[in-house]
């Protein structure tokens, strides 16, 4: 029985069907003493990178399969070569994206190099009409083995056990049932039996299986003939470049040189000695690794926007800087190329391009249309589970009422995990004292399992992935919702499986600062974008050291404005170089990440001045510039380098691993030739402990520097027009819809800017906010529910026949439907015509005016010849009440002064004042801006607000003993009363929250 194979396995990536990862099967496979083992998940090859990598991690010879499944038909099918590997991508590509696919005629066309495994009479029939070698009947425990055994015979097929495992242990069956009731939006009381596995089906040992089979051996024996006519030596680790127009690889090159170099001409003004020597490196290494094509296909996407962003490792690259992919030099700022590119490294890095945000889609098109859906396709995201999501899932299918679901998941912040389900809810802070219902004990304890498994496919924010010739050969492709190709792996699998991704992004920053210039533009502002230098404007400079950067891409969250502010101390007089102000953005972008936060303030203050040396002499050179700290990625390898003898590749290995998921194992290999590399070169045991822990907190997120660089470059950038053109950079930042905080936070900046915000108006407003001469204009875009049809009609009719004289006027000339009227109408529109007390009037001369939509358009009648009614005008607070409806906010006034008797009554510290109560005990009020909630050390909540007033914003710290105590009552939507004690730290202050109450209770 050792010569037993397991043909038919499917994994967690059998999307609403399979259990168990593709690790947890090869390891329960080897325990069994198997050596060989299939994966076949069901209509793709979700999984495959990662099973051959676990394959071979367990020592298991691997077989690629799938099993295809349509509304007729079924049946396993197993590569037995690279051609068959290839038809079987074709297969499941076209049975995803061809309507009227049909099993038998795709495996006419695709049959060559693949064994199929059936139990469908009618597929079977056809198939051995045509061919019958490779071809077996399935036969199955709990699946009718007598039939599937009598078919065999009947058609002369040779039959072959299988599984059809996907259990490993008896509660994987209950589990399968509810992933099935998602898929299907049933309740689990409501499943049928044939929509789900049988309960038979379990990964079982091959001495459990032989018991099914007394008098038929051969069906067991035939595996072991099936898994040797596969290939099992698979070897997906070659790179497969784009091609670049018809060039052979020695063209490619020279033309990559040739531009190179007349890129650094235009960079440079001359190639010195410096350059020379780094273009020479470069090249040669792109030349080594086959990158040319790569290159010159980027540039060529590259050049089809004007205002682009390569950030990323690639970043680093001379080359890179020299076609414009990217912005930063590298030889100025010391930007290590072997980040992105070495001689021992055997993974593709990929070129990561951000492109403003609305123009991503033209790219998108152009590089679809240049290289064809044969050659081209996004990268996908592999869709599963998260925390909330899942345990609502989970309970909609125990049957549970809608409200109850809600009640206790919006509880649950968005971040917890499904597999941490559980401690999302018992011992928080939310649910503390309260005894959930039983059924919600098991609802948490399932959901906490479904991590892992795969839903469906989404489209990646990005990746483009070109081959030279045909993409269905190396993966499946499937349709997104969007209608592009998409492979069926995300990222990782593809990087592992030697596809080289282009990532092509939006970025909202980018479209900010292209309009910002546009608008300047237009009022003779020149600034030549080349030779753009922000941080030699003082104004900005100044502003960076304030951490006024709300509306900043990249600078503007809490966090990192708090470190600028203490970097600088918030004394305007201590004045900072350009360039060192660059790095120190640089840095500080990069530093803000979870596991490094106890290092922000040792930073800071070596910033500041604080005596510092290198822990170690070799040290030196590799962490001066960041004052002794490990800040970026590539840190981790030349420190490796430096203190342990790595090589460069090996230094790039370690920097990988610290950054993947599921890396203990290899982590602690690599830790110890770490510790055996310092000591044998001499550096002390608690210099590699401390710097240990110095590489291990840059799990899971961190930066390289040249990807900060770049980004930091457009920060600089967007600082410098709020800085100096703060009116139209601030409607810019609204008008694009991006940033941390929402478009009331951003209205209360743009007025603490002295910035005057002008209402909706009929014939004032854009559809997009505008702003100039000290003042920013709400554009049409804010009414809620106007259809942009309706506002395209009335722009358009202004713009060809000029601005509206009156109400009236505007009926007249523009066909609008009865609920955009009176959205225009409440949302003052209308009030610099007609005056606010005439909106009552109005909405009954809209109701005259206009009637319902009928036939094939909108009908308008002529006013009738009759008195309308005089009403009232409204009181203030109705008007109030229709500014905050219409709009979604109050912009007339903040809301905090609609509760003038409270705050006299209160007299709370005001924003602005806190520097003058630092160290005593406040009392505050603030409306609620930004949040985000964390762990300490010990794994409880707490969280840190952004509060304002109408003087400022403030940060207040909700310690967990505070964050348990009040937790309950935090909310978005009223004013905070927040007493507490006002701490400094580097001449900054921010809030102790003790206590928390509301200023309209």
């Amino acid at each position: 029985m050792h010569d037993f194979v397991h043909l038919h396995v499917h994994s967690s990536s059998s999307p609403a069907w399979g259990i168990h990862s593709p690790e947890a099967l090869c390891v329960a496979a080897r325990n069994m003493g198997l050596t060989t083992l299939a994966l076949t998940d069901r209509n793709g090859l979700y999984a495959i990178p990662r099973f051959i990598a676990a394959a071979r991690e367990a020592g298991i010879a691997p077989l690629i399969g799938a099993e295809a499944v349509t509304d007729r038909h079924r049946a396993v099918l197993l590569a037995r070569d690279e051609t068959g590997y290839a038809n079987l991508c074709r297969l499941l590509s076209d049975l995803h994206c061809c309507k009227g696919f049909e099993l038998p005629a795709a495996l006419s066309r695709y049959r060559q190099g693949l064994v199929v495994i059936s139990d469908d009479r009618n597929l079977l029939t056809v198939l051995a009409a045509e061919e019958r070698s490779n071809l077996f009947v399935e036969v199955s425990p709990g699946h009718n083995l007598s039939a599937a055994l009598a078919l065999a015979e009947e058609l002369s097929l040779p039959p072959v056990a299988t599984c059809r495992a996907l259990f490993l242990e008896q509660e994987d069956i209950h589990l399968h049932r509810v992933l099935r009731a998602i898929h299907l939006t049933s309740k689990l009381s409501r499943l049928k039996a044939e929509e789900c596995a049988k309960e038979r089906d379990f990964l079982m040992a091959p001495p459990e299986l032989a018991r099914f089979f007394p008098e038929c051996p051969r069906a067991l024996a035939n595996t072991r003939l099936v898994a040797d006519l596969c290939r099992s030596d698979w070897d997906f680790s070659r790179t497969i470049f784009p091609a670049f127009r018809s060039l052979e690889d020695d063209q490619a090159f020279t033309e990559l040189e040739r531009r190179a170099r007349l890129g650094a001409l235009r960079r440079y003004g001359c190639i010195d000695e410096q350059v020379e020597a780094r273009l020479t490196k470069e090249l040669a290494i792109i030349r080594l690794k086959g990158f040319a094509h790569y290159f010159l296909v980027v540039e060529e996407i590259v050049s089809q926007s004007k205002r682009t962003c390569g950030r990323g490792s690639a970043a680093a690259s001379l080359v890179a800087y020299c076609l414009e992919i990217t912005h930063v030099d590298p030889i100025r700022h010391n930007l290590f190329f072997e980040r992105f590119l070495n001689e021992g490294r055997t993974d593709p890095p990929d070129i990561d391009i951000d492109f403003p945000w609305d123009e991503r889609d033209a790219i998108l098109d152009f590089a679809f249309r240049r290289y064809g859906v044969e050659r081209a396709a996004m990268v996908s995201n592999q869709v599963g589970f998260k925390g909330r999501g899942a345990l609502r899932e989970v309970a909609k299918v125990y049957g549970l009422p809608e409200v109850d679901i809600k009640e206790v998941t919006e509880r649950i912040s968005g971040f917890w995990r499904a597999d941490r389900a559980a401690g999302a809810v018992h011992g928080h802070p939310l649910f503390e004292g309260e005894q959930l219902p039983r059924e919600w004990e098991e609802i948490i304890g399932v959901a906490g399992r479904l991590k892992g498994h795969l839903r469906h496919l989404s489209l990646h924010c990005g990746g483009l992935v070109i081959v030279p010739d045909e993409i269905r050969r190396y993966v499946p492709v499937e349709i997104s919702a969007k209608g592009l190709p998409m492979i069926q792996w995300e990222k990782d699998q593809a990087e592992d499986s030697g596809l080289v991704k282009i990532d092509i992004l939006g970025n909202r920053s980018l479209a900010v600062i292209r309009d910002t210039l546009s608008v300047i533009g237009q009022k003779d502002v020149a600034i030549d974008f080349a030779s753009w230098d922000p941080l030699a404007d003082e104004k900005t400079r100044l502003l960076f050291r304030r951490g006024a950067t709300m509306g900043c891409f990249y600078v503007e969250s809490p966090s990192i404005r708090l470190v600028l502010r203490k970097v600088w101390g918030e004394r305007p007089d201590r004045q900072a170089l350009a360039a060192d102000l660059f790095e120190v953005l640089v840095q500080v972008s990069s530093l803000i990440r979870p596991a490094a936060n106890k290092l922000v303030l040792e930073y800071v203050a070596r910033v500041r001045g604080k005596a510092w040396q290198s822990v170690h002499p070799f040290l030196g050179g590799v962490m001066d510039e960041t004052y002794g700290i490990a800040i970026y990625q590539e840190q981790i390898t030349q420190i490796a380098m430096a203190l342990a003898g790595f090589s460069v590749f090996e230094g790039d290995q370690l920097r990988k691993i610290v950054s993947k998921k599921h890396k203990e194992k290899k982590l602690e290999d690599f830790r110890r030739r770490f510790f055996e590399g310092g000591e044998g070169l001499g550096v002390p045991r608690q210099v590699l402990e401390s710097t240990w822990n110095q590489i291990l907190s840059f799990a899971g997120y961190s930066f390289c520097k040249p990807h900060s660089a770049s980004y930091a470059m457009v920060s600089a950038q967007a600082a410098y027009l709020k800085a100096n053109h703060p009116a139209e950079f601030m409607a810019a930042v609204i008008s694009n819809q991006g940033g941390y905080y929402s478009t009331f936070a951003y209205i209360s900046e743009a007025k603490r800017l002295g910035l005057s915000i002008l209402g909706a108006d009929i014939n004032a407003s854009d559809y997009c906010y505008t702003g100039g001469e000290g003042s920013v204009r709400i554009g049409l875009m804010q009414i809620q529910g106007l259809t942009r049809d309706g506002a395209d009609r009335l722009l358009h009719e202004r713009t060809e026949r000029g601005s509206f004289s009156s109400f009236s006027d505007f009926l007249r000339r523009v066909r609008i439907d009865r609920a955009d009227g009176e959205r225009l109408v409440t949302g003052g529109c209308f009030d610099s015509l007609e005056g606010k007390e005439r909106r009552p009037s109005l909405l009954w001369e809209l109701l005259q005016h206009v009637s319902r939509p009928s036939g094939s358009g909108l009908l308008f009648e002529e006013p009738q010849v009759q008195e309308l009614p005089s009403p009232p005008a409204y009181d203030e607070a109705m008007v109030l009440r229709q500014e905050r409806e219409t709009l979604g906010m109050l912009v007339s006034r903040h809301p905090l002064s609609l509760h003038r008797k409270a705050l006299l009554r209160h007299k709370p510290t005001r924003a602005c004042e806190m520097h003058n109560h630092a160290g005593r005990p406040v009392t505050m009020v603030g409306w609620w801006i930004t949040t985000k909630t964390v762990q300490d050390k010990h794994g409880r909540p707490m969280e840190f607000i952004s509060f304002e007033d109408t003087t400022a914003i403030f940060d207040a710290t909700f310690f967990p003993d505070v964050y348990s105590r009040f937790c309950r009552k935090l909310s978005q939507k009223r004013p905070y009363l927040l007493k507490g004690m006002v701490e400094e730290e580097f001449g900054v202050c921010t809030l102790r929250v003790r206590w928390v109450g509301f200023l309209d209770e």
